[in-house]
């Protein structure tokens, strides 16, 4: 596990905008409704994470956790040294291959990290460094294919049809600070404001909770990838201050932005 965090670690440092996310701490994390918002594969490459209300999912150093965009989800990432795990984040077309499959009816596959698949993930992240964004689709399938030809073939019907409220949370995340109102987003899907309104409500969402979650997981992304000022996160996510992202991060997730990024400082 040592050379694939060397190995991610370094093309962390070497170019932004990679297909994949280090996720690193020296203290432990517990963050409450981490958003799932689209099928997220995790590698834990050190520490521990465990994942529900109780505790119930553990996650040890070597292994993998492929989690559906269902719901969110309360999480404790544990250090030993360190906490560290490569995320990938999946579109909803890349199980395309598994239509016939797919329900979204679970909620999380959980597996060792065998040769194959740590041999995988360092193909993955040596060749992030030069490859197009049009072809990132091909390896995240490839990962997929090896998971499910590996024993866990229930990762085929691990996501489910995007609903509304995801169409409209990736519509917000192109342009998460701007000012999305009902009309603005109606517009962008074709329909009326009075259609859109119905078929949220048949969801139980809405425009305002949809928005602050984009913004909320946006700026929880980047407390945990960057060491951007706190200041600059929230602007970046359509907070007018500091002080007003602070309180509605905490309240989403039961800790403030400070404590978050303190536990990604060494000792």
């Amino acid at each position: 596990m040592q050379e694939l965090i060397k190995l991610a670690r370094a093309a962390q440092r070497e170019i932004s905008g990679l297909p994949f996310s280090v996720y690193s701490s020296y203290k432990e994390q517990r963050i409450l409704n981490a958003p799932i918002t689209k099928p997220l594969l995790i590698f834990v490459l050190a520490g521990v994470k465990q994942l529900g209300q109780r505790d119930e999912i553990v996650c040890p150093t070597g292994s993998f956790l492929f989690l559906s965009n269902a719901s969110d989800i309360d999480m404790r990432n544990i250090p030993g040294d360190e906490y560290f795990a490569v995320l990938i984040e999946f579109e909803f077309s890349d199980f395309d291959r598994f239509k016939h499959k797919r329900s979204g009816n679970r909620r999380y596959v959980q597996g060792a990290i065998d040769e194959a698949l740590a041999k995988t993930l360092q193909q993955y992240i040596e060749w992030s460094l030069y490859a197009p964004r049009a072809l990132w689709s091909l390896r995240r399938e490839e990962l997929l294919q090896l998971i499910c030809l590996s024993g866990h073939d229930e990762v085929s019907s691990i996501v489910g049809h995007p609903s509304l409220s995801h169409q409209l949370h990736d519509i917000v995340s192109e342009n998460i600070a701007a000012d999305w109102s009902v009309g603005r987003l109606a517009e962008k899907l074709a329909v009326s404001e009075s259609t859109l309104r119905r078929r949220l409500n048949a969801e139980g969402a809405s425009i305002k909770s949809i928005v602050s979650r984009a913004r909320l997981g946006q700026g929880l992304f980047l407390l945990q990838t960057t060491m951007e000022p706190i200041g600059r996160i929230a602007e970046r996510c359509g907070y007018q201050s500091q002080s007003r992202f602070t309180d509605k991060f905490k309240q989403q997730f039961g800790l403030t932005p400070s404590e978050l990024r303190k536990t990604r400082e060494p000792g």
